[in-house]
C-alpha cells in the first residue's frame, strides 16, 4: 500500500520513495511507489506531473487502492529514487481549487445552492450551481471571497470519525459514509474533497469571477467561470495590456475607455445612418439616369447590399424583363442581385446562372448570387437574355 504524502502535507514537492513495481503499459510504464506526493486525478483536480529519478511522470491514477505513476522509462524495483513534482502546476491547481471551495461555500451559505459540477480546465475553472445568480450577486460573492482570502483563514483537511461525521453539516455531491476527507475553511466552507489544498486562504492570492451563463444541461442554474491566484493575475495582466492599447488608440484615460468606446460606437451608428441615406440617394439617382432596356445591367461598387437591392427595385420599374446590379471585379468575380416584375426568377435561376457562369437563387421576384464571368461577357449576355 502506497503512503499518501499529499494527504499529510500538500506542500511536499520533493521526496524519496522506493519502487514497488514497474510494469509496461501502453507506450510507457506504470510504477507503484512506497510513498508518493503525486496526487492522482480526483475531486475535479487533474493529476500531478513531475519526475521520478530521470523518468518523466505524465499521469497518476488510483484504482482499487493502488496508485500508478505513468512514466516514459523503466525504473528498477527495490531502488529508491528522488521524486520531484511540477511545483508551479500543483500550486496553480491548489490556488484554483481552494478558491473554488471559498466561492462554493459562500454561494451555499448565502443562497442555499449546491455545487453540482466542477471542472478545472486549461484556461478557466467552471462551477455549476443548481440556482440562478445575478451579476450583482456574483459581484458580492467575489468581494466576499477576496475578503476571505485577505483574512488568511486556515484551511484544514481531516478525516472525521464516523460518529463525528454524523454531526457535521458538510457539502458533498455524493452520499458518503466512511473514509470521508473534509476540507474546512472556518466560517466559509466545509466540504468533502480528496484533492490537495493550500494551508491558508492567503495563498489563493485573488479570486476573479470572469463570467456566468445558464447551464445548458442538467436542469436550471448557472455556470460560473473563474480564475484564482497566478492564473487570475495573468488574466488581469492581459486585460490591462489590452485596455492600455485601447486607451492609447482612443486617447482616453485607462478608467474611461468604456465611456470612450460607447461614445465612438454612437458616432459610428450616426455615420452608418448617414451613409445609408447617401447610398439610398445615390441608388435613386443611378436608377433615374439609367437607360430603359428590356434587361438592365449595371456595375456598381459604391453601394452596400441594402442600397443595391433598392437600386434593383427601382430599375425593375424601368425594364420589361430583368434588372441586375453587379458588384466586384474581373479578378475576384461579381456578386449580383437581379430583380423582375414580369419574369419568375426562381424558375429561371438556372438559365440565368448558366449564362453568367454563376450560382445563386432566391424568390420569384429577386435572386442573388455570384458570377464568374468578366464584366464584358456579363453585360453582353445579360442584355440578350430572353424568357
Amino acid at each position: 500500500m502506497t503512503e499518501k504524502l499529499y494527504y499529510e502535507d500538500s506542500s511536499i514537492y520533493e521526496f524519496a520513495a522506493t519502487v514497488l513495481s514497474c510494469t509496461e503499459e501502453g507506450d510507457g510504464y506504470a510504477v507503484e511507489l512506497s510513498r508518493t506526493a503525486f496526487f492522482p486525478e480526483g475531486g475535479g483536480q487533474a493529476a500531478d506531473t513531475g519526475m521520478i529519478g530521470d523518468a518523466q511522470v505524465s499521469d497518476v491514477r488510483e484504482s482499487d487502492g493502488r496508485i500508478k505513476h505513468y512514466v516514459n522509462q523503466t525504473l528498477r524495483v527495490g531502488t529508491e529514487y528522488r521524486c520531484v513534482l511540477d511545483r508551479e502546476k500543483r500550486l496553480r491547481r491548489m490556488q484554483n481549487h481552494t478558491g473554488e471551495h471559498i466561492v462554493s461555500g459562500i454561494v451555499h451559505r448565502k443562497y442555499g445552492y449546491s455545487n453540482v459540477g466542477f471542472h478545472m480546465g486549461q484556461d478557466v475553472v467552471t462551477i455549476d450551481f443548481d440556482g440562478d445568480l445575478t451579476k450583482e450577486q456574483l459581484a458580492d460573492i467575489e468581494r466576499e471571497a477576496n475578503t476571505a482570502v485577505a483574512s488568511d483563514l486556515a484551511v484544514r483537511c481531516f478525516f472525521p470519525s464516523a460518529e463525528e461525521l454524523k454531526s457535521l453539516d458538510y457539502r458533498s455531491k455524493l452520499e458518503l459514509t466512511e473514509n470521508v476527507r473534509l476540507v474546512e475553511i472556518e466560517g466559509v466552507d466545509l466540504c468533502a474533497c480528496c484533492a490537495p489544498h493550500l494551508k491558508s486562504t492567503a495563498g489563493v492570492g485573488i479570486v476573479k469571477i470572469l463570467d456566468s451563463e445558464r447551464r445548458r444541461r442538467g436542469g436550471e442554474g448557472v455556470r460560473v467561470s473563474m480564475l484564482c491566484g497566478l492564473e487570475a493575475y495573468e488574466w488581469l495582466a492581459e486585460v490591462q495590456r489590452n485596455n492600455d492599447a485601447v486607451s492609447t488608440a482612443l486617447s482616453a484615460k485607462r478608467l474611461e475607455t468604456a465611456d470612450a468606446v460607447r461614445r465612438i460606437a454612437a458616432e459610428c451608428e450616426q455615420l452608418k445612418r448617414k451613409n445609408t441615406e447617401l447610398e439610398t440617394a445615390l441608388a435613386r439617382s443611378i436608377a433615374d439616369t439609367a437607360a430603359e432596356w428590356d434587361n438592365i445591367c449595371i456595375f456598381e461598387n459604391r453601394l452596400g447590399e441594402a442600397a443595391r437591392r433598392e437600386l434593383v427595385n427601382a430599375l425593375t420599374e424601368k425594364c420589361g424583363g430583368i434588372a441586375g446590379v453587379f458588384c466586384g471585379s474581373d479578378k475576384v468575380g461579381y456578386g449580383y442581385i437581379i430583380g423582375s416584375r414580369s419574369v419568375d426568377l426562381r424558375k429561371n435561376a438556372r438559365l440565368i446562372n448558366d449564362a453568367l457562369n454563376g450560382r445563386g437563387g432566391g424568390s420569384p421576384t429577386m435572386i442573388s448570387g455570384r458570377a464568374a464571368s468578366n464584366a464584358e461577357n456579363i453585360e453582353t449576355t445579360f442584355k440578350n437574355l430572353t424568357f
